[in-house]
């Protein structure tokens, strides 16, 4: 995949309602854009990146009336808590607009006019049913056994005269579109819904609100509001220009993606292109319909009372872990689910023992090696290897997946490359054994192969950015990287792939500290107590620790001699893979620094063979072999568990392979 030509790129997300504070699900759509906005700025696009509130509702004035503010005072403070969160997040918006602003009033009022004057606004009394949560009106075949299915409570029977955009003359030219551009709606099934609801027929609805008084109010009728959903939409144009800039609106319309979720496709796929159809206003490129993020399973909602936010995750751990998990978890237009116990997994196992252990290694061995320094290779030309393959095929595997156009946005797949290089990195140190080059005396040898690692390390580092921004400049810090180039400032795939081989001399960090530490604490301790309770009505306890006892009553003591016996050393795993017709079986090739063994392990439900490789464990080194599944195991690695989980044992500092443990 060839560097293309740079290109303008508007995207926007959903504008947030602002009677409540963000969850994980709404942190999920704009950290997904964000990552897009992110990617696009590095190929060299002069990016726009649109966010903001939605704040003509119903429930934002009912919620100002209970803290004794007008509405537009309320707005404005939610503002603050909004962006606090997102910069917290290191969302990198480059405007915020609020509905409350003049210019989003101007341009509205613009569009309302423009479409009416087309005879596409018409008076009549209008009757059916209200989900105030919601702000929709729904009709029989939306409701789950007489119930608002997003919200499980059954909406109120509203009759009032109202505004009616005329939707129906453009059912035929919606289908239309959608079949001459399939892009226009991503993934396919969302496509799919849409081309479906609108070959049952329209309906026209609903623009204002006439016992409303907190909103836009219509041209030349100001007894009317306009309806919340559609003076909603026409954000996207406000923002940029529309009303107030010509000139701006002419630079950055159409948008190239809307990033919205699954739940608002109908509001963003039928009635906001048909709204730009009656103005004679082109039409978004792409509406991308992301899926939702469960909480073990459960769609979070306020009303339901189970909502993890940001800030319980960033408050702990930093931005970059969340950042990372929800976008390593699957494809952006499926649905996701969020646990603490499978967060805390990946964040021991991909960013703790993974990334985090790898570029402590490196450091570790240029400081104890090489003084610190790592030079370009004197010997001139060498074997590429499987490193530099891996390496420089990193860049068009992420651009694959991060091109939403084929119809999804594999961030999961984007993170396992880059997440596959920093393990070939790691096998890389494993198989060149540096320790044993010091011994003989081979300093360049040593130079050498860490010259690799440092290579490789940059360019997924590289990529690595537009998820993990403070992760990858810390990288680049510590690294010495940051003595040549400035990460952020990357602007061309092509300066990426030319970082492998043309790496300067670089003097790493005399004391980087660890990127990640490790999660100890046990899991039941890390879930939110408030989430729990909520969740189920009901008080958990969490579990407390016993303070330690010489020996609990009945437990057989051992002498130092017995111990003695058990020789437990240090072990990289060199390979892993699952055991054919075995759910709870690993296969490991291990190095013990002087030879390898293979042990087969029953770790299976908790570890993917791909987290493994490349990691250091503790191993019982003289245990008879056995046979598990006809397969033999040379030793046991060791393990700790509870009722639920398995988590292996590794140092917390890097020691040879094959050191003894005593």
């Amino acid at each position: 995949m060839k560097n293309r030509n740079s290109e303008k790129f508007y995207i926007t997300t959903a504008i947030d309602y602002v009677n409540s504070t963000p969850h994980i699900g709404t942190a999920y759509e704009k950290i997904g854009a964000d990552v897009l906005a992110r990617w696009h700025r590095m190929c060299g696009d002069d990016v726009h990146f649109q966010m903001g509130n939605d704040e003509h509702s119903i429930n934002v004035k009912k919620a100002a009336d209970e803290k004794g503010l007008s509405p537009k005072a309320y707005c404005d403070q939610m503002r603050t808590h909004f962006e606090k969160i997102w910069q917290s997040l290191d969302i990198s918006y480059d405007d915020f607009i609020q509905t409350s602003d003049p210019r989003h009033e101007k341009g509205v009022q613009k569009f309302l006019r423009t479409i009416m004057d087309n005879g596409d606004i018409e008076l009549k009394k209008y009757e059916g049913w209200y989900c105030e949560s919601c702000e929709a009106f729904l009709t029989e075949k939306d409701l789950v056994d007489g119930l608002c299915p997003n919200h499980k409570s059954k909406p109120a029977w509203l009759a009032e005269e109202n505004y009616f955009f005329k939707l129906t003359k453009y059912q035929q030219r919606l289908l239309d579109h959608i079949e001459k551009n399939p892009e226009f709606i991503l993934p396919d099934i969302r496509r799919n819904e849409i081309t479906s609801f609108l070959r049952e027929g329209l309906q026209d609805i609903s623009v204002s609100r006439a016992s409303v008084d907190w909103g836009i109010p219509v041209p030349h009728d100001p007894d009317h509001v306009v309806y919340v959903w559609f003076d909603a939409l026409i954000n996207y144009i406000t923002a940029v220009g529309y009303g107030w800039d010509d000139a701006l609106f002419a630079k950055w319309w159409p948008a190239d993606v809307h990033v919205i979720g699954k739940d608002i496709t109908r509001f963003h796929c039928i009635i906001w292109p048909a709204m730009l159809m009656s103005a004679g206003i082109p039409l978004p490129k792409t509406v991308f319909g992301h899926g939702f993020v469960y909480l073990k399973g459960e769609k979070m909602s306020k009303t339901l009372g189970n909502v993890v936010t940001p800030m319980d995750v960033i408050d702990r751990f930093g931005p970059d872990p969340l950042r990372y998990y929800l976008m390593r978890e699957g494809g952006f237009g499926r649905d996701a689910d969020f646990t603490w116990e499978h967060f805390i997994e990946r964040y021991n196992g991909d960013l703790a023992n993974g990334i985090g252990n790898l570029v402590a290694r490196t450091i570790g061995m240029a400081n104890r090696y090489c003084n610190g320094i790592i030079k370009p290779p004197n010997v001139s030309p060498r074997d590429r290897g499987e490193l530099a393959d891996k390496t420089l095929d990193l860049v068009d595997k992420v651009s694959r997946a991060l091109d939403y156009r084929t119809g999804e946005i594999e961030f999961h797949g984007a993170l396992a490359s880059i997440w596959e290089a920093y393990a070939a990195a790691d096998r890389h140190i494993n198989e060149s054994k540096p320790w044993e080059m010091y011994k003989a005396g081979r300093i360049d040898g040593i130079n050498n192969v860490l010259w690799d690692i440092a290579s490789s390390l940059q360019v997924s580092t590289a990529l690595l950015f537009p998820f993990m921004p403070r992760t990858a400049m810390k990288i680049w810090e510590i690294m010495g990287y940051k003595e040549h180039s400035d990460i952020s400032q990357i602007k061309n795939l092509n300066d990426i792939r030319k970082m492998w081989g043309a790496l300067q001399s670089i003097t790493v960090s005399k004391d980087a500290g660890a990127l990640f530490m490790r999660i100890e604490e046990k899991k039941e301790e890390a879930v939110h107590p408030s989430t729990i309770s909520e969740r189920t009505g009901k008080e958990k306890k969490m579990k407390s620790t016993a303070p330690v006892q010489a020996a609990a009553p009945g437990t057989e003591l051992i002498d130092i001699n017995d111990f003695g016996r058990v020789q437990l050393r240090v072990a990289q795993v060199l390979a892993a893979e699952r055991v054919e017709g075995a759910d709870k079986l690993l296969k490991l090739q291990v190095s013990l620094g002087s030879e390898e063994r293979q042990i087969v392990a029953g770790i299976a439900q908790h570890y993917a063979p791909e987290e493994l490789v490349g990691k250091k464990i503790v191993v019982v080194a003289n245990l008879k072999p056995a046979k598990l599944r006809g397969i033999e195991s040379q030793g046991m690695l060791l393990a700790a568990s509870d009722e639920t989980t398995v988590s292996i044992l590794t140092p917390l500092k890097d020691v040879a392979v094959g050191s003894k443990v005593k």
